[in-house]
């Protein structure tokens, strides 16, 4: 019995040893979460900020450009963020599910589809099960810089820019709340009002509204075309990078409920593992006065 009570005394002692693992992990994650969540929103204001730019200060005969073209040839380019670390719930496996689950890489052919992954888990998903994949992203620094974003976006401009894929479409996860995320998979490009609301949402407040402008008093150096051309370039580095922070502030989201619920079943687990030490150490002490007794019985018998 003592053999008994002190394996289940072991067994306490290790999960109350997880549990501080699970309870430190939930509490950090939740600091980098509220951060990534500050900044998704910031993001999206600067993002809007440029989109009154764009539709106040130029003239609409002059809003074409190479990433407004509207193809009819090419390939369909996918780009699949997911996070490169795990323990964050099912985060990564609907994303990967809701790409290659979906009708729209389905209903393609293979020669007029390409991927473009971000992440670890999703490199390993592709890997395992031999799917094509042109680039791939990963160990994305979370203090994300413009350099760091260039990189990516360079790579992902220079296939549209070079016509060989007609339409960049991009899976990510969309961060509602703290305990709501949800994969999406929106048009990256062409450039069109439905990308703004697809990557951004829709905002009442930030949302840039019409206003009449000729341009009378505003000066362009160098070109108004060349500025226009700048203007798209960063309103598309933007997107991405409010994508990426949807990204960040979902999987720690998920890394934060998860935890959560480990340190919850820890919690449980602690509770009946108690109980049953207990319940054995109450039956070892019976057990000895049981034989006290019987000794003490047996030798007044004797005398």
């Amino acid at each position: 019995m003592s053999g008994s009570l002190l394996e289940v005394k072991k067994k306490i002692s290790g999960v109350k040893n997880t549990r501080k693992i699970t309870k430190a992990m939930q509490l950090v994650a939740a600091s980098k979460m509220q951060r990534f969540q500050k900044r998704a929103i910031h993001s999206r204001a600067y993002t809007w900020d440029l989109l009154k730019i764009l539709k106040s200060n130029l003239k609409e005969e002059d809003s074409s450009s190479i990433f407004t073209e509207e193809r009819k040839s090419g390939k369909t380019l996918f780009v699949l963020y997911t996070s490169d670390k795990g323990l964050c719930g099912s985060l990564n496996t609907k994303l990967i599910n809701c790409l290659f689950r979906s009708n729209k890489w389905n209903d393609l052919a293979e020669n007029e589809r390409m991927l473009i992954t971000i992440g670890k888990k999703s490199d390993a998903y592709t890997t395992n099960n031999k799917i094509a994949v042109e680039k791939k992203f990963i160990e994305i620094p979370e203090k994300l810089n413009n350099l760091d974003a260039i990189k990516v976006i360079d790579s992902i401009l220079e296939i549209w820019k070079k016509g060989e894929a007609k339409e960049v479409v991009l899976i990510s996860p969309h961060y509602k709340n703290s305990f709501t995320t949800y994969p999406v998979i929106k048009s990256f490009l062409p450039f069109t009002n439905k990308t703004i609301k697809d990557t951004l949402g829709v905002d009442a407040d930030l949302e840039p509204k019409e206003e009449e402008n000729e341009n009378k008093f505003m000066y362009f150096s160098p070109s108004e075309e060349q500025v226009l051309e700048r203007l798209y370039e960063q309103v598309i580095q933007a997107m991405f990078i409010q994508s990426f922070l949807e990204l960040k502030a979902s999987e720690y989201s998920s890394r934060m409920i998860a935890m959560q619920n480990a340190t919850d079943a820890a919690d449980r687990m602690i509770n009946d593992l108690k109980r049953v030490y207990n319940k054995a150490r109450q039956q070892s002490i019976t057990q000895q006065i049981a034989e006290l007794i019987g000794a003490s019985m047996a030798m007044e018998e004797s005398t």
